[in-house]
């Protein structure tokens, strides 16, 4: 059991770090097709903390809380765009919220012992 508790931390890990290099991506080429790596990296993100006992996906998982419900509200402002334009008002919002997960992720990164 504890054997498989670490394989599920490390595999969480090793999608933490595969966001923050996706999310580095898209700051600096503003790729929108990187929404989709990041919706795949965090739902297998969500799979392996969601209701899990691990004590150590209990202590980050108000820091997910807030990457999951800040990629809901992305999810949100790009289905609103008309024909895939996005407006200054949906560019803040998507900045925004992308800024959220980031600080997210950097918590997280820091309760595990990352930075």
């Amino acid at each position: 059991m504890i054997e498989e508790t670490n394989k599920k931390v490390t595999e969480f890990i090793g999608c933490l770090v595969a966001l923050n290099h996706t999310m580095a991506e898209l700051f600096s080429t503003a790729d929108l097709t990187l929404f989709t790596e990041m919706n795949g990296q965090i739902k297998h993100m969500y799979k392996l903390q969601n209701d899990s006992e691990d004590p150590v996906f209990r202590a980050v998982d108000p820091a997910c809380k807030i990457i999951y419900g800040n990629f809901d509200m992305i999810v949100s402002v790009l289905r609103t765009t008309e024909n895939g334009v996005i407006d200054e008002g949906a560019r803040k919002a998507l900045d925004k919220f992308l800024h959220n997960i980031d600080g997210a992720v950097v918590s997280i990164a820091s309760a595990i012992g990352l930075v």
